[in-house]
C-alpha cells in the first residue's frame, strides 16, 4: 500500500474522530481536510461515511457496560426498554428523512453559500441557546438520559434531522436540540452519543452496500487505517467532552462554527476548495 495514501487515510481517521462528536460538522472539517491534502477520487466520499463506524465503535467501548446492560434487560427490564424505545424513536425520523431525500439535499444544498449558511447559523443557534439557558433560573427538566420520555427522544430525532443539510452537524443538532427542548447538558450530550450508534452505524453499512461493486479487497487496508485512528481520536474526544461540559458550555463552539463559516465563504470564493465534494 502506498505510505502517502496511508498517511492521508490516517490524517482524515483523526479528523473525523476528533469533529464527530462535537458540535462543528465533521463533514465540512472532512470536506476541507481532504482538499488540503489532495486526498480525492470516486471512493473518498464512501471511505469518509465508512471510517463512523470507527467513531461509533469509540461511544460503544466507553459506554459498554450501559449498552450490555440494556441488551441483556431487553426482554425484562422496564427502564432498559425505555431507554432502547427512546433511542430507536429518535433514530426514525434522520433516518427517514435521509434515505427519502438524501440526493436531493445533496444537489440542492452541497454548495459553498448553504454549507456556510449552516455554519454559521447553527453558530448564533448555540449563542442564543446558551444565553437563553444562563437567564433562566429554573434547572432543566430531563437531568439524565434515563429521565427521557418517548415525546422527549421524538424531539431530539427531529433535531438531529437538521443534520442532514450540510454543515449543520449531527452532534450539535441533537446536542442543542436536546438542550432546548428541556435536556440538561449532560443528558443531552450523552444521548447524542448512544443516538450515534444507529446513526452511524446505519449510515456507514448503507453506504458501503451501495458502493460494493466499487470497492475491493484491495481497498480493505485504506479502511482499516481510518476506521481505527477514528475510533481513537473519538474515545480521546468523548473522554474529553464529557470532562468539559462538568464546567464549561458550548459558547466556544459556537463562535468557531461562525469562523469556520467565514473560513468556507473565503475558500470558496478563492477556489482553495471544492466544497461540491
Amino acid at each position: 500500500m502506498d505510505l502517502t495514501l496511508a498517511l492521508k487515510a490516517l490524517i482524515m481517521g483523526i479528523v473525523e474522530g476528533l469533529t464527530e462528536f462535537l458540535p462543528i460538522s465533521s463533514t465540512g472539517h472532512l470536506i476541507l481536510t481532504a482538499s488540503l491534502i489532495g486526498f480525492t477520487g470516486d471512493k473518498v466520499k464512501v471511505f469518509e461515511i465508512a471510517i463512523q463506524a470507527g467513531a461509533m465503535l469509540s461511544v460503544c467501548w466507553e459506554y459498554r457496560a450501559r449498552i450490555a446492560s440494556v441488551l441483556a434487560g431487553l426482554f425484562s427490564d422496564r427502564k432498559a426498554q425505555r431507554f432502547a424505545i427512546n433511542v430507536l424513536v429518535a433514530f426514525i425520523p434522520a433516518a427517514t428523512l435521509g434515505f427519502l431525500l438524501h440526493k436531493n439535499i445533496n444537489a440542492l444544498l452541497f454548495h459553498p453559500v448553504p454549507v456556510a449558511m449552516a455554519f454559521i447559523v447553527g453558530g448564533l443557534i448555540i449563542l442564543w441557546v446558551e444565553r437563553r439557558n444562563r437567564m433562566n433560573p429554573n434547572p432543566p427538566r430531563v437531568q439524565s438520559v434515563d429521565d427521557m420520555s418517548p415525546l422527549d427522544a421524538l424531539k431530539v430525532g427531529l433535531a438531529q434531522s437538521f443534520s442532514l443539510v450540510p454543515g449543520t452537524s449531527r452532534s450539535g443538532a441533537t446536542i442543542i436540540g436536546g438542550m432546548l427542548f428541556g435536556l440538561s447538558r449532560k443528558a443531552a450530550t450523552e444521548f447524542s452519543f448512544f443516538l450515534a450508534i444507529p446513526t452511524l452505524f446505519g449510515a456507514s453499512a448503507y453506504s458501503l452496500y451501495k458502493s460494493r461493486d466499487l470497492l475491493s479487497m484491495a481497498d480493505v487496508p485504506l479502511f482499516t487505517i481510518g476506521t481505527v485512528s477514528a475510533f481513537v481520536s473519538a474515545f480521546l474526544c468523548v473522554r474529553w467532552l464529557l470532562r468539559y461540559i462538568s464546567s464549561h458550555d458550548f459558547t466556544i463552539f459556537a463562535w468557531y462554527r461562525i469562523a469556520f463559516g467565514l473560513v468556507v465563504l473565503a475558500t470558496a470564493y478563492t477556489g482553495v476548495v471544492d466544497w461540491s465534494h
